[in-house]
């Protein structure tokens, strides 16, 4: 499916420049504080990485719906800003370790969900499927990618695209380009990137070492194609092979048009130069619809949206989810949260300002975005394939290596035969 807004494409503002952290940023308040009204009942403490931006407004929003669903419980914000979550989850995981479990935590729906399993550290949650009528509710197919032997241990609150890009028309026009044109192949990109090379504008915008593992599993996607893609992560696909070689070629490729700032920026800036014109193409999830909404404006030449070159009619998913932890102060506070968290009225009210799609097929979407609507239809007819950046396709722990060989490569710590051979390791475990 061809994700290109033709008619009706919102525009950006300065508004999220002032976003400094990770995947679906968070920076700002750090405190436990009930930001979205509510009672003075027994505390429920909802561990998040949103504490700023969109991310923020979404949870603001599905805290409005909790606090309307459940008046006798207090919400406590145990937001913690860091990159793509990365602060939050070495904090968390300090936390469990010491036997001091939030109510409820976040985290990516997938095998990110694997080390706590192991480490039995949250709870098996199928019997709030079937309380909540969430097993009808949800796709099946998502049901199966959140089920591990049997059972499932999270509720997911929604549905993320990773492979779309991002782009300013007017750099583009610019530059001599089409904004309408079409990219069949990351060759196709490169003679765009080329053109805006060549004005001395920035052909792709990109920042830290998160951001670049987002870019690298959609250059991956688009060399290798869903198949061999998925087989990365099953074992069918060898990461010593030819094949793979010539995907990180690309990405090495398409990493010499980036920013040369961009270690030290958090995705929100990356975004903000297509918002101001000093870049041509960003490549991130779609948690960025939202901070383009978020600005306000309604020109439809600020910006246009596409399937990262190779990857039309494939969907590169993530999901946002909350889980039960073993030890939760107040396990039926918890309980509380994840059925807001799983309602239709709360996938509703957090997906429109969060701005990606419910996990739910019932809820109510009929006045979100253009974007969205696009994501919804894309989210039930494309190939699905799972996030390497954002936990549903690898364990916390893989991912953690394959940043590590990731900034080495980027920053010109290691060679390409090297990166290659630190991702197959990081892979195999």
């Amino acid at each position: 499916m061809n994700l290109r807004s033709k008619k009706s494409l919102m525009a950006l503002g300065a508004g999220a420049a002032a976003l400094t952290l990770g995947l679906s940023a968070c920076s700002g308040d750090t405190s436990e504080s009930n930001d979205g009204g509510g009672s003075s009942g027994p505390e429920v403490e909802v561990f998040t990485w949103w504490a700023a931006g969109s991310e923020k407004a979404g949870l603001d929003a599905l805290v409005g719906v909790f606090n309307e669903q459940h008046p006798d419980l207090e919400f406590v914000n145990g937001a913690v800003a860091g990159g793509a979550g990365s602060a939050a989850k070495d904090l968390l995981q300090s936390r469990l370790q010491a036997g001091d479990a939030p109510d409820t935590f976040q985290a990516h729906a997938g095998a990110e969900l694997q080390d706590y399993i192991d480490a039995a550290q949250i709870q098996d949650v199928s019997d709030l499927y079937t309380e909540f009528g969430l097993t009808d509710a949800f796709p099946a197919d998502l049901i199966d990618r959140l089920t591990v032997d049997g059972a499932i241990y999270s509720v997911p609150s929604n549905i993320h695209r990773a492979n779309v890009v991002w782009a300013s028309p007017a750099v583009l026009e610019e530059a001599g380009l089409d904004p309408e044109a079409e990219y069949e192949s990351i060759d196709d990109w490169i003679v765009a990137l080329d053109a805006v090379q060549e004005t001395g504008k920035t052909p792709l915008s990109v920042a830290t070492t998160w951001t670049q593992v987002h870019l690298l599993e959609t250059v991956l996607l688009s060399s290798l194609g869903a198949e061999d893609y998925n087989g990365l992560w099953d074992g069918s696909t060898d990461w010593e092979s030819s094949e793979v070689t010539t995907a990180l070629e690309n990405f090495e490729i398409i990493m010499g048009y980036t920013n040369d700032d961009r270690d030290g920026l958090d995705w929100p800036d990356a975004t903000q130069q297509i918002i101001d014109g000093q870049a041509a193409f960003n490549v991130m999830g779609d948690w960025a619809e939202a901070a383009f909404a978020e600005a306000g404006a309604t020109s439809p030449e600020d910006y246009i949206y596409f399937p990262v070159p190779g990857t039309a009619g494939v969907f590169d998913f993530l999901a946002d989810s909350f889980t039960l932890p073993v030890g939760a102060p107040n396990e039926d506070g918890a309980k509380a949260w994840l059925e807001t968290v799983g309602s239709a009225e709360g996938q509703a009210a957090f997906n429109k300002a969060k701005g990606s799609i419910p996990a739910r097929t019932d809820a109510d979407t009929s006045d979100f975005s253009p974007y969205q609507q696009s994501a919804i239809e894309a989210w039930g007819s494309d190939v699905i394939v799972s996030s390497l950046a954002h936990g549903a396709a690898t364990p916390v722990a893989t991912l953690n290596q394959v940043s590590d060989a990731t900034s080495k490569f980027t920053t010109g710590a290691s060679d390409l035969a090297t990166f290659q051979s630190e991702l197959a390791a990081a892979v195999a475990g």
